[in-house]
């Protein structure tokens, strides 16, 4: 499993990027993308939406089951990856890379260091 050592990690297996203009883009792990095996839909929030941290914020379907997808930390939605949308398979294929959901203008910065780094992600996942 692959587990990025710049990102942060939530309980929830969403992973999160601070991108350089102060927004952070989030995404499912490799872990969960797994899990769910061959993603099918991605039902993603749209622009400008408002989430708490830990509110469900979209939903994948697999061949397997439905799982909903959890904002990590509270803001409002700045963009929306549509390629997701269009392949949901890129979750699969490439969950750290195009395969992002949605990149958020988060209300308090500090709540990234909140979440697990990676060697705490890993001890999570057991990997």
């Amino acid at each position: 499993m692959e587990i990025p050592s710049h990102l942060r990690y939530s309980a929830d297996h969403e992973w999160v990027a601070r991108n350089d203009d102060g927004t952070v883009r989030i995404g499912i792990t490799d872990y969960a993308q797994d899990a769910l095996g061959d993603v099918v839909f991605a039902d993603l929030p749209a622009v400008d939406d408002r989430f708490e941290g830990g509110a469900m914020c979209g939903e994948v379907e697999s061949t397997k089951s439905v799982s909903e997808i959890y904002s990590p930390l509270a803001g409002v939605v700045v963009a929306v990856n549509t390629a997701v949308q269009d392949d949901p398979s890129l979750l699969n294929s490439d969950p750290y890379g195009d395969g992002w959901m949605i990149e958020l203008r988060i209300d308090d910065p500090s709540m990234i260091d909140q979440l697990l780094d990676a060697d705490g992600y890993r001890s999570l996942t057991g990997e």
